[in-house]
C-alpha cells in the first residue's frame, strides 16, 4: 500500500485505477487473442470431420 500512495498523488486516482484494471485483464486478453488465432484451425477441423462423417 505504501507504493500506491505516491503514485496516486502524482498521477491521480483515475489513472491508477485504469492501470490496475488494465494489468488485471491482460491475461484474459491474451487468452482471448489465442482463442481468436486458433479459431480458423478449429473451424477447418470441424468442417473436415463433417465431410468425413457425412
Amino acid at each position: 500500500m505504501e507504493t500506491w500512495m505516491p503514485l496516486i498523488s502524482e498521477v491521480g486516482f483515475p489513472a491508477v485505477i485504469t492501470l490496475y484494471l488494465l494489468h488485471r485483464i491482460e491475461a484474459k486478453l491474451e487468452k482471448l487473442n489465442d482463442s481468436i488465432t486458433a479459431l480458423p484451425r478449429k473451424m477447418s477441423e470441424v468442417k473436415y470431420d463433417a465431410k468425413k462423417s457425412g
